[in-house]
This record gives structure tokens, C-alpha cells and sequence, in this order.
């Protein structure tokens, strides 16, 4: 997935000083008051389960105009990390608006919710949200330990990955000038959705 430029060892190491498990919560004013790593039990398909989570604060993401990321504070926002990551994600710089548009995609996770939103350029401080789900339903168990992490990813796909995805089909799709967002289940399933004509409508691949 592409990136924010930064170092997230660095940041994970710092937050998971601070660990604490899911009901403590540590406040300032302009911060979420949720904690960047969380941990505890959750039933899954019946069963109890460790889960970690890790997220990252709004100021992990230096490119993100003032103006989204003010938002993003004012939302109390904090930016889930999959159990994959290696460097700061979830935060997408494209053109989803229209070919050339600066526009940008995040994963927000507050009060409990995870939000997929989308701010565009000419109108930076107004969210979009485009799918959301309570954060607990997005974790996956990824390794011997039997810990789940989070499983939800975003990305940007170009008009050429579009046309790739979508070589597949039975049926002639339109062309697309401009980007499309992929909203990723780790080891699952990718929705690739795309904006025209004034809404959002999800581009058909194949199974």
C-alpha cells in the first residue's frame, strides 16, 4: 500500500511504552482520547480472542494539508495501522475526485468506529465518508500467537490497474481517466470504488 513518508518503528516503539488495554484512555487537549496501541479480549465467531491494535496520530502524516488534518483532530481521529505495516499507512494522497485533482483517503478510527473518508482537494475540510464498520469487526488472527491485529487497508489504483483488475469480465467496462480507491480485508477481498457523476458506485471485477 502506499504511504506517508515517515519511520513507524520509531513511532510504534514510543506508543507501546504507553500501552494500556482497552478501557484506559489518556486525554490532551486536540488528541484522541483513545490509545495509539489497544489491546484486550473481544468474542469472535463465538469464541474469545486477544486483539492489539495500533494506530498512529494525525501528526504521523506531515503531507497532509492543514486543513484535512485539522479535521481529522477535530473527528478525534486516529489512523489504524493492519498488522502488516512496516511504515506509516492507511493515508492516500490521489486523484479521486477527477484526473488531476488532489485528493486525499483515510482511515479513521474513533469511538470505537472505523471510517473510511475522503476529503478533495477543492474542498479540504469536508469529509466524505465512503464505508465504515465498529473497529472490533475488522481483526483477523495473523501468526502462531493467536493475537488478531487489524485487517482493513486502503490504497489508490490508477486508471491501468483498473483496466487490469477489470481485464477479467465478461463484459466491456468504460474506460476510467483517474484514480479509483481500493478498500482492502487483508487475506480476503478488495472493493476498488470510484467516484463520477457525482457519486461513489463500486467497479465490478472479477470474482
Amino acid at each position: 500500500m502506499k504511504i506517508a513518508a515517515g519511520i513507524l518503528a520509531g513511532l510504534i516503539s514510543a506508543s507501546m511504552c504507553g500501552q494500556r488495554n482497552a478501557g484506559a484512555q489518556e486525554s490532551s487537549p486536540g488528541v484522541s482520547a483513545q490509545p495509539l496501541n489497544e489491546s484486550g479480549k473481544t468474542a469472535v465467531d463465538g469464541k474469545t480472542v486477544s486483539y492489539l491494535i495500533r494506530r498512529l496520530p494525525v501528526d504521523s502524516f506531515p503531507d497532509l494539508p492543514k486543513a484535512v488534518a485539522s479535521s481529522l483532530v477535530e473527528k478525534e481521529c486516529l489512523i489504524p495501522q493492519t498488522y502488516q505495516a512496516h511504515r506509516p499507512e492507511n493515508v492516500i494522497h490521489a486523484s479521486f475526485e477527477r484526473a488531476g485533482s488532489s485528493d486525499w483517503a483515510v482511515l479513521c478510527s474513533a469511538h470505537g468506529k472505523a471510517e473510511l473518508l475522503v476529503f478533495f482537494g477543492r474542498v479540504p475540510d469536508k469529509a466524505m465518508t465512503i464505508a465504515a464498520a465498529p473497529e472490533l469487526s475488522r481483526i483477523q488472527r495473523h501468526d502462531s500467537t493467536g493475537v488478531y491485529g487489524f485487517d482493513w487497508g486502503i490504497d489508490s489504483v490508477s486508471p491501468k490497474q483498473v483496466r487490469d483488475a477489470q481485464s477479467g469480465l465478461e463484459h466491456h467496462a468504460a474506460a476510467v481517466d483517474h484514480d479509483a480507491l481500493a478498500s482492502t480485508v487483508l487475506n480476503e477481498k478488495t472493493v476498488y470504488r470510484l467516484y463520477a457523476n457525482d457519486e461513489w458506485t463500486r467497479l465490478d471485477v472479477p470474482e
